[in-house]
């Protein structure tokens, strides 16, 4: 009979698929568990119980979170919904503006920011600019390129055959454009066409071979011509997809029926896509050519550009991007989705974006070594959690990537490359969250509780979720506000004491005894569920093993729920002694251990497991086992 001590020193990659668990052999599963749930895994190794979400403002249904942050110190949270855009500073309301995108077109919108300017791109609607002249003064217009006179500098291009000819009935002012071929829609009417590098502005469509125009050039005659084409946005070709800046120029990723080109504008001109000559500082147009058209999906700016389609990932290098100078090279071929736009995202210069399939997160990534982008698979080892990720943001302060999957779960993935931590958790709530926005140090989402939508925010200080705080100079019973949870029954932390739940009723819960500080909202359990012992190595193999004690090093910690193999229960964490003032037990930090009983011949299951829901403060650091095992 053997004695055998395990330490676990960490929790660095985090929930692990149950496909994993005959691989005892791997660094993996020495590190993971085999359910993490509703926990924050640090990149340092412990695990802590995730950040309650304060209720912030109701929302007017689904929709997307934006983070606008004009500078470190003013920082804004966009919320898009149908027909409207509310405008958030601070956790406060300051300005609402009508928007054009409707409920469905929503989880297509792409968006960049440059200073106090925001662009909104979807295919199917004409591209929008939001502008922030004050706190409180926001304004959202279409596009204005670069004018000189009556020639607007915007992107123009060839969808005819080649072989269609326009004849033009005169030079200047109203005119007669008839074409050799059927090219022309009632859409056209208020789009350009150029002909002979001419700008006319489409007054009528008379039929599919002619139209009438007005000439803001001077013509350079009246014979017919193969040398015309028409802008490339319109309402019968479509809007831009995405749009990103890059090197001091404004870069356009695709369009509707355009899905594989890319536009830039002059340097330093955003606004200016006029192709000139081709001198270095000019607008720069080119469609990315490859055995497939893959539609793109975003442009990222990143050590180069970065090009992100339906089917494959492109860099598109030159230093600095010139006409003469560019080069677009494929780098991998994964693919993004096409029926949702999640923004690709920056994590210590590597970008993370979904996959084409929703099973994976991908960390596009140069190496120096190969000169090229790689890009790895983070969700390899957590495959279950990962389902169709529909939205993410990364929080640089806790080194967090969040990620809002289709079924309105909230995954935490903690990512630091230097000590190879990737860790996955899964955050859960009583709802389902559909967006996630990291302004500033504050993280954002967006949550659907039974029909009733709500902006929340992840605050350290709570323990429950849709929570408020609320403080009074005495002891009070009745505490109001909490409309939002209306019929509910809400936990509840009166004066760092859990209460029994209550059940709002006109917006107000009432305490007996009162209480000067409480905090209410709807609670949430944390798990820890380790992967069963591996005894790799051990002589013989493994008849039956028996959990001798476990030793658990806490931080910070009021509350411990454990399971040894006889059932859940409250474990002591206070030596016997005085207790403080006011009745509230200090937070523990230091090893507590607990002794178990009983032989187990079910190896393949764990031997112990951490359930809470008590919405009190919980932090592990690392776990001991000693074991006896019969060989």
């Amino acid at each position: 009979m053997a004695r055998v001590r395990q330490v676990k020193t960490n929790f660095t990659a985090g929930e692990i698929s149950r496909r994993l668990l005959g691989r005892g052999d791997l660094r993996a599963y020495d590190n993971g568990a085999l359910a993490l749930r509703n926990l924050f895994i640090h990149p340092t190794g412990g695990v802590t119980r995730r950040s309650g979400l304060a209720f912030v403002d109701p929302a007017r249904g689904d929709g997307r979170l934006v983070a606008f942050e004009f500078n470190t110190e003013q920082t804004y949270l966009l919320v898009f919904s149908e027909g409207r855009i509310d405008v958030y500073g601070n956790d406060t309301p300051i300005a609402s503006v009508e928007a054009p995108w409707t409920a469905p077109q929503l989880p297509q919108i792409t968006w960049t920011q440059s200073a106090d300017t925001l662009l909104v791109c979807h295919p199917d609607v004409p591209p929008r600019k939001l502008t922030r002249s004050g706190a409180d003064a926001w304004a959202l217009t279409g596009w204005s390129y670069v004018a000189e006179g009556e020639r607007v500098a915007m992107p123009f291009y060839r969808f005819a055959d080649p072989a269609v000819t326009l004849t033009p009935s005169g030079t200047d002012g109203l005119v007669t454009v008839t074409a050799s071929a059927p090219v022309f829609d009632p859409k056209q009417e208020g789009a350009r066409l150029r002909i002979q590098g001419k700008q006319l502005r489409v007054e009528g469509v008379v039929s599919a071979t002619q139209v009438t125009a007005t000439a803001l050039e001077t013509l350079a005659g009246t014979a017919a011509t193969t040398a015309w084409d028409e802008q490339s946005f319109s309402p019968l070709r479509g809007w831009p997809v995405s749009a990103a800046f890059h090197q001091d120029r404004l870069v356009i990723g695709g369009s509707r029926d355009l899905p594989n080109r890319l536009w830039l504008s002059r340097s330093a001109d955003l606004w200016n896509f006029d192709l000139g000559t081709g001198q270095d500082d000019e607008a720069i147009e080119f469609g990315i050519l490859s055995d497939q058209v893959n539609a793109v999906r975003a442009v990222f700016s990143g050590r180069h550009l970065q090009v992100f389609t339906s089917g494959a990932e492109y860099m598109v290098s030159g230093d600095p991007l010139t006409p003469q100078n560019i080069q677009v090279h494929r780098q991998t071929r994964i693919g993004s989705p096409v029926d949702r736009s999640v923004p690709p995202r920056d994590v210590d210069g590597a970008t993370l974006f979904v996959s084409r399939n929703g099973r994976e997160i991908r960390e596009f990534l140069y190496t120096d070594t190969e000169a090229a982008y790689q890009a790895n698979d983070l969700a390899l080892l957590a495959r279950h959690l990962v389902v169709r990720p529909r939205d993410q943001d990364y929080d640089q302060g806790r080194r967090l990537m969040f990620v809002v999957m289709e079924d309105g779960a909230l995954c935490a993935l903690t990512v630091y490359r230097l000590e190879q931590v990737t860790a996955w958790t899964r955050l859960e709530t009583d709802g389902a969250v559909r967006s996630v926005a990291v302004v500033g140090d504050e993280v954002y989402a967006l949550v659907d509780r039974a029909g009733r939508w709500s902006v929340e925010r992840f605050d350290d200080g709570l323990n429950l979720d849709a929570a408020l705080v609320g403080d009074h100079d005495g002891p009070t019973a009745v505490w109001s506000g909490l409309d939002h949870l209306e019929g509910r029954s809400v936990a509840v932390v009166a004066d760092g004491t859990v209460r029994a739940d209550a059940t709002v009723a006109a917006g107000k819960i009432v305490l007996d005894p009162p209480a000067r500080h409480v905090e209410a909202g709807l609670p949430y359990s944390h798990r820890i569920e380790p992967l069963p012992v591996s005894l790799l190595g051990q002589a013989g193999g493994t008849d039956a093993v028996r959990l001798v004690s476990v030793g658990f090093r806490l931080e910070e910690t009021a509350a411990l729920h454990a399971d040894l193999g006889r059932g859940l229960q409250e474990l002591p964490l206070h030596r016997t002694g005085p207790q403080p003032a006011g009745g509230v037990p200090a937070l523990v930090s230091g090893d507590r251990k607990l002794r178990a009983l009983g032989w187990r011949r079910d190896s393949d299951r764990p031997l112990w497991s951490i359930r809470q829901d008590a919405p009190l403060p919980f932090t592990l650091l690392s776990v001991t086992m000693e074991l006896r095992v019969n060989d």
